[in-house]
Formats: C-alpha cells, structure tokens, sequence
C-alpha cells in the first residue's frame, strides 16, 4: 500500500494535534488513531475516531453517575455477564469510526451490514485512482465443489499465470478506457481537446469489481463484534476475513476487557441445540446415543458429532 506524501503529511498533522478532555479515552486506540493499518496490496483501515471504552459500557450496565470506584475485577466479571447472557445495550454505548480503503467487490459484501453509517468516495465527483486487487499465489483457488460460495484447491502454475494475466490485462485495459472516456489525466486536466469527454458517473461504469474503493464507516460496538464474528471467521472470504482480523485487534485495544469476554463467550464457545443438549446429558449418563436417537438431521449430528470429537467419546466408551 502507498500513501502519497500529500496523505502521509495530512496523517502526521492529525496526530500532532492533542485536546484537552475530560471524557474518557481509550490508550490503546491513541496509540494507533489515525495510522493506516494495512491490508491486501492497497488496503487499508484506519480509526478516525471513537466514544467510549469498557468503563462506559459497565457506567450503562449501572446506570452510575461516573467511573465509580469499583474494581478491574468486578468490571471484567460484569462485562463477562453481560456478554454472556446478550445483554446488547450495554456495548452500543461505544462508537467507532474507521477510514476503510477496500475493493468494491468486498465493499458489497460489507455493506450487507446494515447497522452502521457510511459515507463512500464518489466516483461521480472524483476520479479513481488506478489501484486495483490482484490476489497472492496462494489464494488462486478452484470453486468449492460442496460449497457454492467455498474455495477448494490452490490452482497449478500454469492456470495460476493464466489468471493473473487475464486479472491484470482486464485491469489495465478497463482503466485505460476509463480514462480515455474521461478525456481527463490524474490532475483533471483535458487529454484531448477535440474530444467531448464523458460523464464520471457514466465513465466509471466499465471499472472492473477488483478497484479500490474508500469510505468511512462509523458503527457501534456490539454491531462492530458481530461484524466480527462473522467476517473474522475461517468460513468467510479471505479478502473480507483480513479486514476483519484487523478490526478485531483494534477492539482488543480499544476495550480489552470487552475484547476478553467477547472472545470466551462468542467466538471459542458453540451453540448447542435442544436435541443436542439432551443428547450430551444422556452421554454423561453413559447412555448410548445414536443420530437416530437423537432426533439430529444427519448434517446436524455430523457437526455436533464434529464439535464435540463424539467419535473419540463413542469409540473409548
């Protein structure tokens, strides 16, 4: 990723800048508050700014008149029982708000998530600069043959350079035109002075998925984890999944006693059903339990058998 040295000076700038507050602030994110944290080849996520931090999300859950004098401890066990029992509100008292540059096609996944408010560059009143993704070697996969929206094996070199050739060529080709539907260079300025360019909002219509795109997107903490949640996990789409690692690291500094419980309780624990509740009782028992037995759809048995390793239970007991 490069920033020009325009942007890097205007980066420099905000963060020479202090205030004197008396709200409450996050030490962790003034550690990094405004710094481009990479991602991809041009990518990038930056905090512009946030409200906020555990103590505000244990000041709503008491409903207290500050910070109050209470202990870490206690703090991090009713953070913990707020998490765990789903105690959402709490987490919406905590705001942030990110400078995001990512690929469109990411970008229309993204905005799948509507809790939040976001403001994108327009190529309507700007021109876009020619970056756009091309993917590492390895992540040149063949279509999933059980998954519809899944990734199977890595591509041979042979179609691997047949698809990075066809990526750039299209790249290339389709921002040429772009600019030459335009009839503007990179500082706006006429290339043709017989030719009538085109519109940007209609020139931008050939641009490839693959080119980058910007926007702010501002959101509140609990709908921030759930973004997580699903976007950090293995099953989501590498390109999405690394913006979302980052943002996970971001909460870890933000809230980490939030970030703590969060972890323990949404993404290291499992969702048992009825059916499989009564199955694991019967276990303990020592009970024998079948997929018939237990009332399981034969997809639901082989996850919860899956979760649980019953293979290793069934086959020691």
């Amino acid at each position: 990723m490069a920033l020009d040295n325009e942007r890097k000076s205007e980066i420099e700038e905000s963060r020479k800048q202090t205030e004197t507050t008396f709200r409450v602030s996050s030490p962790g994110i003034e550690e990094i508050l405004y710094k481009p944290l990479e991602v991809l080849d041009h990518g990038f996520i930056r905090v512009i700014d946030y409200m906020g931090n555990d103590n505000s999300v244990v000041q709503a859950a008491r409903v207290s008149y500050g910070k109050g004098t209470k202990k870490t401890s206690e703090d991090r066990g009713l953070i913990q029982y707020l998490m765990r029992h789903h105690h959402t509100t709490p987490f919406e008292m905590c705001d942030i708000k990110l400078h995001v540059k990512l690929p469109i096609f990411i970008a229309r996944q993204w905005i799948r998530h509507r809790t939040a408010s976001v403001n994108e560059y327009s190529a309507r009143y700007s021109i876009l600069d020619n970056e756009f993704y091309i993917p590492k070697r390895e992540q040149l996969a063949a279509q999933s043959k059980s998954n519809r929206q899944g990734r199977d094996e890595i591509l041979d070199d042979e179609n691997a350079k047949r698809v990075f050739d066809l990526l750039i060529e299209d790249s290339k080709s389709t921002y040429d035109h772009y600019r030459e539907m335009l009839n503007e260079d990179e500082n706006g300025n006429i290339i043709d002075e017989n030719k009538t360019g085109l519109a940007r909002e209609l020139a931008r219509m050939n641009l490839t998925l693959n080119y980058y795109t910007e926007w702010y997107w501002k959101t509140n903490l609990h709908n921030l984890l759930n973004f997580i949640r699903l976007r950090a996990d293995s099953h989501a789409q590498y390109e999405i999944r690394v913006y979302a690692e980052i943002m996970q690291d971001i909460v870890k500094k933000w809230v980490p006693l939030t970030y703590e419980a969060f972890m323990e309780y949404r993404v290291n624990s499992v969702g048992v059903s009825g059916k499989g509740v009564k199955a694991l009782k019967e276990l303990i028992k020592g009970d024998k339990v079948t997929q018939e037995t237990s009332g399981m759809s034969k997809r639901e048995w082989a996850e919860f058998s899956e979760m649980f390793e019953l293979q290793k239970i069934l086959t020691n007991a």
